[in-house]
């Protein structure tokens, strides 16, 4: 009987806010509008500035002694790190924007939000636009929070690029419950992973890679997009996949292009660059997932969080050496995992709050045994392995470890993050 008043108790206060508008076919409500720039002044060149405090670290990249670090949306710090153990920043480039990089040569390639962005860096003080692809990226917006309603049917994008959101009363006319269903949605944003040739190196959480003269990218979760960059004056889209799954994360490793899900792995071959094939797929449980290879051996961190809808937290070990079947050979616990490297059977996992663990993973079965350090007063995100040095990047800012020793790997230097 109490369960009955309760039920009708609800029932009763839903109908009176229902009706507390004398319009029964128009209601109220909370929800964020989008915050709009102008395209003249969004398609301004990149500038550069002097190097300034990091506020919030984003993604990472490497190439040529120099550490390339995202600030999310706001650009992008250049690092000389010719000396590991006592990195300095030399400048600041403002790309609004701005989530991940990758460069080939001289060039350097930006999401700046709807738009694919060319730099000549080859005056590295003084970055030069040479190329822009306007709407490449045509669904990208800014970050919100799920769990705030966001008026879709306010959206106009010939206002100009949305930049932000902000939080208004929004009138809307007819069924309620039809508008709130157009205010779910997700961050869509782009990345770049590692490349061959003169490409640099970028971690395990990155959703753009250079193969030869074409980047691959995530545009948004369901579309993967391929562009030709061979001339960064003239870039050109050469296809574009649309997919079930909510990809994540890209690695490229022998000829294959290996995409991270939040319900799997899945395996393209890139014998046509231009045009990446489906090979094979491998499920796991519904969560975020980065993905490294070495050898015959992909290695997949699987997170719970905010935007991956589970609670599954670990280390899945596939035999990939039947690259049309891949294969599960075995899944380890974990904290909160979020970026990974493998270097020569060393694996370096951030897990999250619980820090940097690194294993011996010359036994794929027998990894969690086997653990060579863990730094445990860090909250990590990404790392990159450079033969003899590791880059990490996480909340408390960028660390270097030597690890040339595996058995005793050191702290070399940090650049702090936040002040």
């Amino acid at each position: 009987m109490e369960k009955f008043r309760i039920k009708w108790f609800t029932v009763l206060i839903l109908l009176f806010v229902l009706s507390c508008n004398k319009d029964e076919d128009t209601y109220k409500f909370e929800a964020m509008v989008p915050v709009y720039m102008d395209f003249s002044e969004f398609r301004q060149p990149p500038r550069s500035f002097p190097a300034r405090n990091i506020k919030q670290a984003g993604k990472i990249y490497f190439k040529d002694n120099l550490i390339f670090l995202n600030e999310p949306y706001e650009g992008i710090h250049v690092i000389d790190n010719s000396n590991p153990s006592s990195p300095h920043p030399v400048v600041f480039y403002e790309i609004p924007g701005n989530v991940d990089i990758a460069i080939l040569g001289n060039t350097l390639f930006a999401d700046s939000y709807i738009d694919l962005v060319a730099l000549d860096i080859s005056n590295i003080m003084n970055p030069e636009q040479i190329g822009r692809v306007q709407n490449a990226f045509p669904e990208v917006l800014p970050p919100f929070e799920r769990h705030i309603p966001v008026a879709w049917h306010e959206i106009d994008r010939s206002k100009g690029v949305i930049v932000d959101w902000e939080m208004q009363t929004i009138k809307a006319k007819g069924n309620m419950w039809g508008h709130w269903g157009w205010m779910r949605g997700d961050m869509a944003h782009v990345a770049f992973n590692e490349s061959g040739g003169s490409a640099g190196v970028a971690g395990s959480m990155a959703r753009f890679m250079l193969n030869e003269h074409y980047l691959h990218s995530i545009a948004q979760p369901h579309v993967l997009k391929t562009f030709d960059v061979i001339d960064a004056t003239n870039m050109s889209q050469t296809d574009s996949i649309h997919t079930w799954r909510e990809m994540e994360t890209l690695f490229r490793y022998d000829g294959h292009l290996f995409v991270g899900t939040t319900t799997g792995m899945v395996i393209y071959n890139l014998d046509n660059p231009a045009s990446p094939k489906f090979v094979s797929e491998i499920d796991h449980m519904n969560a975020c997932d980065p993905v490294v290879v070495e050898n015959n051996i992909a290695y997949v961190t699987l997170r719970s969080g905010t935007f991956c809808m589970n609670t599954v937290n670990q280390l899945d070990v596939i035999d990939i050496e039947d690259i049309q079947n891949p294969t599960l050979l075995k899944s380890y616990p974990m904290f909160n995992p979020h970026g990974l490297g493998i270097d020569n059977g060393i694996l370096f996992i951030c897990d999250g709050a619980a820090g940097l663990k690194v294993y011996d993973a010359t036994n794929p079965l027998a990894i969690q045994s086997n653990m060579l350090a863990h730094f445990e007063a860090i909250d990590t995100y990404d790392v990159i392995p450079l033969g003899d040095i590791l880059l990490l990047i996480g909340h408390d800012g960028l660390f270097q470890y030597d690890y040339s020793d595996p058995t005793d790997i050191t702290l070399i230097s940090h650049i702090q993050v936040g002040n």
